[in-house]
């Protein structure tokens, strides 16, 4: 197995990757009465289900040692290969994960083998995503979005058709993924935040941000986005897909 990249840059994910309870409870709605899941790219544990039998897949040791004492039990392994029986769940699930994968069609494949009943995937729509942050201060990771984001057509062509569903992000959302400061723009300047945003660490993002910092300081980014000020959340591009066979 490759050295899996959250093996470098994921030293204190789990400070800012907390599970938002909004998002939550959309995710567990839609893997509904399943009894059984198997969380494909589980890192810390974010969003496993409480209500039963979850086995956690991660490849990075790193984020597996983060992971709470009570967390499912988590073995070391990729998406490509899952290490269990063929219809072994009722459900199998990959919450932001897919983008890092070495062949997202693999993993899919994979998924669909283990999976009884369901697939559930959190992903996001670079296509059609346009979130301020990428389009007016780093589109380096618009541009990076649409290579490593598998199109949702092409999801389809791989697992068949799904129900797709917007999952808004609140303004106050405390899972700190790249869309959760849309509100809070000055958040997007605290390296801090930025280490647990993986994306950070695969461009030059220095002229974005003094840009970013130098409209906050002006008032251009208020001026420009007063609009947002008056929303709860907001549709930055994320979807929830689910499958069911």
């Amino acid at each position: 197995m490759m050295t899996p990249a959250y093996d470098s840059i994921g030293e204190g994910y789990a400070l800012r990757r907390r599970p938002d309870p909004r998002i939550a409870a959309a995710i567990s709605a839609a893997l509904g009465d399943v009894r059984s899941v198997i969380n494909v790219g589980a890192g810390t544990g974010s969003y496993e289900p409480m209500d039963c039998t979850v086995l956690a897949v991660e490849p990075s040791a790193l984020m597996i040692a983060q992971r709470a004492p009570d967390a499912a039990p988590c073995v070391r392994a990729s998406a490509e290969d899952l290490p269990v029986e063929a219809g072994a769940f009722d459900a199998a699930m990959a919450v932001l994960t897919i983008h890092h994968w070495r062949d997202w069609r693999a993993g899919l494949r994979e998924m669909r083998r283990v999976a009884r009943a369901r697939i559930l995937l959190l992903t996001f729509d670079a296509q059609i995503s346009d979130f301020w942050l990428t389009r007016d201060y780093l589109p380096a990771i618009a541009a990076l979005d649409r290579q490593t984001m598998p199109p949702l057509d092409l999801l389809a062509e791989e697992l068949g058709a799904f129900e797709a569903s917007p999952l808004p992000v609140p303004h106050d959302c405390c899972d700190g993924f790249l869309g959760a400061y849309w509100r809070r723009p000055e958040v997007y300047l605290d390296a801090a935040a930025r280490q647990s945003i993986s994306v950070f660490s695969k461009i030059d993002a220095e002229a974005g941000l003094n840009k970013l910092a130098d409209d906050l300081a002006t008032g251009a980014w208020r001026e420009r986005n007063s609009a947002l000020l008056e929303l709860d959340a907001l549709d930055v591009g994320y979807r929830l897909l689910r499958w069911d066979f």
